[in-house]
């Protein structure tokens, strides 16, 4: 078997071949680590590579499997974690020089609850700085490119993640989504990503954003994202936000059958600006719904314009606590967060609350008004990719920090908590890739992947790759 072909072979069947000794953990580890070194100069998509840990943990699991151990439902699948998610003895240093070199002596949840169903880590993924931006830069490791065209925008702030999932870099990418970090990167990058149900997947130390941010993953396959959802999923006593259900065993109920599902569609959320070749890409793979048997109606949100001011209030608002930095380090910081963090400086405390009613009003029309349709299907962002270097695409308005006027789509679910994943649609002429994004409701975390593998079935991506 071709290395390459094991780079991008989904976990799903990697687990059996492991299982059954139809291949060597130290070999798939061996293969893709081959593969990082050989792009990694081009892509940048890891903070920190951690091969010789990565080598050590393969030939334990090679030994298990050889001893006739029990072995996780990962046992020997690569994996990559966020460089915003904690990890015992290395770095976590979230894209900023204000953070490099920071170790820390735990694991968040998640990465344990990885380590225990036998993945193996490959190291942290880029980030921009604190995670501010949904474009792959920071000051920390530079620019991270996107595999379709170097030099372009990957998407962030799980920038790496998506990089990795497209590119080869295994198959398991855990990446977090306060506004569309997960989406994003799965849209520019050609990838499927899910945001589950606000607190299916406990996130530690708690992010002091008002409830906003979901972890999750980023595969190339949907079954993939099922199996990293099962383990991730659960309570957990650190996570005083987390779900107390257990998670579903999500790749054994997986069901691509959504016949006589009621699906809105909403081109625009009442109120967002589109490219032309965007949105028609998404109006086709809406088309797919009906060809699945769907019902689909077009609909606009009356309160969707509600959404930019509260957002880009929110934004600079949870930004601003980080203007503890700037007397020592402005000048090393990213200037977009720098301006972001002064915009959101000086609101009272009475401000801040006048906002939350109108944005917990805002939340509960989203869950109410969905009540008729099972699900909800839009853009996944505005734009295709464009040059990293830049904030905004040339032929957008142009603001000093206000990424978010070209991902209007992200965060409404962000705010409501509701599931919502990216799923590739089909390329622009100039060959990058193009999401759609399918909403669920609250806790209908099954119906939406069931949704996207449907969708995957029928309009199938994970073939195709980018060329190196």
């Amino acid at each position: 078997m071709a290395d390459d072909e094991l780079c991008f072979m989904p976990a799903t069947q990697l687990v059996a071949l492991i299982r059954s000794k139809g291949l060597s953990p130290v070999e798939l580890i061996d293969a893709v680590l081959d593969r990082i070194e050989r792009l990694e100069p081009d892509l940048n998509a890891f903070a920190t590579l951690t091969a010789d840990r990565a080598h050590t943990a393969a030939k334990a699991a090679e030994a298990a499997v050889m001893e006739g151990d029990a072995l996780g439902a990962l046992h020997g699948v690569p994996v990559t974690i966020k460089d915003l998610t904690v990890t015992e003895g290395i770095p976590t240093q979230r894209g900023s020089l204000t953070q490099a070199g920071n170790v820390t002596d735990t694991d968040a949840p998640v990465v344990t609850r990885l380590k225990v169903a036998g993945a193996i880590g490959l190291g942290k993924t880029t980030t921009p700085e604190f995670g501010w931006t949904g474009v792959s830069r920071s000051p920390l490791t530079g620019i991270t490119s996107n595999p379709w065209k170097l030099g372009y925008n990957a998407g962030a702030s799980s920038a790496g993640a998506g990089v990795g999932a497209a590119a080869g870099y295994g198959p398991l990418h855990q990446g977090s989504d306060g506004a569309g970090s997960i989406r994003m990167p799965a849209h520019f990058c050609g990838v499927f990503g899910l945001k589950p149900t606000f607190g299916r997947v406990p996130n530690w130390p708690v992010p002091n954003n008002d409830q906003t941010s979901h972890v999750g993953p980023l595969t190339r396959t949907v079954a993939d994202a099922a199996l990293m959802l099962k383990v991730m999923a659960g309570p957990h006593r650190w996570d005083h936000l987390s779900l107390e259900a257990e998670p579903l065993d999500y790749p054994a109920v997986l069901d691509p059958d959504i016949k006589g599902l009621k699906v809105a569609y909403s081109p625009d959320l009442g109120h967002a600006r589109v490219d032309a070749e965007v949105a028609a890409l998404v109006a086709e793979g809406v088309s797919v719904f009906e060809d699945l048997g769907c019902v689909v109606e077009e609909v606009s949100p009356p309160f969707g314009p509600d959404g930019p001011d509260l957002v880009r209030f929110f934004w600079a608002a949870h930004e601003s606590p980080l203007a503890r930095y700037l007397e020592e380090w402005e000048d090393k910081m990213d200037p977009g967060l720098v301006a972001c963090i002064k915009a959101g400086m000086g609101h009272s405390a009475e401000d801040y609350l006048r906002l939350r009613a109108r944005k917990l009003e805002y939340v509960g029309r989203w869950h109410r008004w969905l009540d008729p349709w099972d699900l909800l299907v839009t853009p996944a962002v505005s734009v295709p990719a464009f040059p990293a270097e830049q904030l905004q695409p040339d032929h957008w308005p142009q603001h000093p920090w206000d990424w978010i006027m070209w991902a209007e789509f992200s965060y409404p679910f962000n705010m409501s908590g509701q599931p919502a994943a990216s799923i590739p649609c089909g390329f622009t002429n100039e060959g990058l890739p193009v999401g759609l994004q399918i909403v669920a409701k609250r806790f209908d975390d099954l119906g939406l992947l069931n949704a996207a593998a449907a969708f995957e079935a029928a309009q199938p991506w994970a073939d195709r790759t980018p060329e190196f």
